[in-house]
């Protein structure tokens, strides 16, 4: 409130108070007299004409209030304007001005372009839910069969495949008491070398378009040759030791030739194949919201219902869409690396989000990486490239501010079209975030989860 609003609230009070007390002067002095009035009855007719007076000045008070302060009173009853969010998307050279701290937040080249998030777009209220496939594709040059499948099993629990014989791909992604992952925020390699990056669950992987964090490997049979000479992860000097190791090893021989062709020579391409083969038989059609989609009305709660209501409206359809959740995906792959952290927050710094800057270039200052599926991400944790959150909540509340921009009112500045517009995104109330906890957890898979729950051998 500036000087002169304050003077004439000041000024406003002192006429109020003698405005009542001239009135309470002529109640008793005049009218009552004049009037024949008792004591009681005077101080009816003064309560009555001074409720008059109060109103009055309570209109003017109210009206003063709109005029001073329109930015409280006026403002949150007004619905921003969508072209704002959709001019940061033609110019994503942008960034932003916080009202409240009026200081300059720039963004990173392309952070408004590669999130695309535009809440109420008519894409989004149009968004049409699907339940993942019962069977997952097989590329054409590497078809699924039986005995490759069992290969391929016997390979992923094989701990010859590194260097001291002491891990094999299950170490790190447990599928028979787990979900996919190893529950470590990195994980732990040969000669207790600890990784850099959090494991990803193999859950649902062959519904996936690019492999790895930084999505380097197009295919699953060029992601499993990655781990085995990785030095601080299965250690093997080279791919052709690989090999060596597998073929002296009695019962691979017909184990290939039932698998590929009797006489067919081992090779890493073939071990790769294999390994992917059983890996595409791991995927989880059986979670709540599959049944949901599917027709069964009864499989989510009421606070499953609205978090998928809020993951459509509030924009996360816009990275992990589709039936496995996820840009990076063989049903959809238009998008499958994203900018992260987009906004800048304090939860850089408290979570080190930016520490990696995954396929970006060295020091580009932002992150970018694979947009992982949400399936059974309630059973994944610890979350982000990472593992640096532990609770499921505060990977949404993260999500929310960093990439979707909840953080609060924002003036948004487009230099290529020298226009200023105005951002309104609170913060998730706690409610929110709740329901959307609990809508991630109906992706996750019963039998995944009857599987975590069993006593770990």
């Amino acid at each position: 409130m500036n000087i002169g609003n304050f003077q004439l609230w000041l000024v406003g009070l002192v006429a109020l108070f003698a405005g009542i007390c001239v009135l309470l002067v002529m109640v008793r002095y005049d009218l009552g007299p004049t009037s024949r009035l008792a004591r009681g009855g005077q101080w009816l007719l003064g309560t009555a004409l001074g409720t008059g007076v109060l109103a009055f000045a309570l209109k003017l008070a109210i009206i003063a209030t709109v005029a001073s302060l329109p930015e409280l009173v006026i403002d949150p009853l007004i619905e921003k304007p969508n072209v704002v969010v959709q001019a940061a998307e033609r110019d994503p050279l942008m960034g932003l001005l916080a009202t409240q701290r009026l200081r300059w937040q720039p963004l990173p080249k392309r952070a408004l372009t590669a999130v695309g998030v535009v809440p109420d777009k008519p894409e989004i209220d149009t968004y049409v839910w699907r339940a993942l496939p019962e069977r997952a594709p097989s590329p054409p040059d590497n078809p699924s069969t039986p005995a490759k499948v069992a290969l391929g099993k016997q390979l992923f629990f094989d701990t010859d495949l590194s260097l001291d014989g002491t891990l094999s791909c299950a170490s790190c992604h447990d599928v028979e008491n787990g979900a996919g992952a190893d529950g470590r925020a990195t994980s732990i390699g040969i000669d207790e070398q600890q990784g850099v990056r959090n494991a990803p669950t193999v859950w649902n992987t062959a519904f996936q378009s690019v492999f790895f964090w930084d999505g380097r490997a197009d295919s699953l049979e060029a992601q499993v040759k990655g781990p085995l000479v990785n030095p601080i992860e299965m250690g093997m000097p080279s791919l052709e030791l690989v090999v060596e190791r597998v073929a002296r090893k009695p019962g691979y021989r017909s184990d290939f030739d039932a698998a590929f062709g009797d006489g067919t020579p081992i090779t890493i391409d073939r071990i790769a194949q294999a390994i992917a083969t059983y890996e595409r038989t791991l995927i989880t059609p059986d979670s709540p919201y599959d049944r949901f989609v599917r027709g069964d009305l009864q499989a989510l709660t009421p606070a499953q219902l609205r978090g998928m209501r809020q993951f459509q409206r509030l924009g996360c359809v816009q990275c992990h869409f589709g039936p496995n959740f996820s840009g990076a995906s063989l049903f959809d792959d238009r998008a499958p690396l994203r900018i992260f952290p987009i906004y800048p927050t304090p939860y850089e710094q408290l979570y080190g989000l930016t520490k990696d800057s995954g396929a970006s270039e060295p020091g580009s200052g932002r992150g970018c990486w694979r947009v992982p599926s949400l399936r059974n991400v309630a059973l994944t944790g610890p979350w982000f490239h990472n593992g640096s959150v532990s609770e499921l909540a505060e990977a949404v509340r993260i999500m929310s501010s960093v990439q979707l921009g909840y953080t609060g009112r924002y003036l948004v500045w487009s230099d290529s079209h020298k226009t200023m517009l105005e951002l309104n995104r609170p913060v998730l109330d706690e409610a929110t975030v709740n329901d959307l906890v609990a809508f991630l957890h109906a992706l996750s898979s019963d039998r995944l989860v009857r599987m975590t729950r069993l006593p770990h051998s």
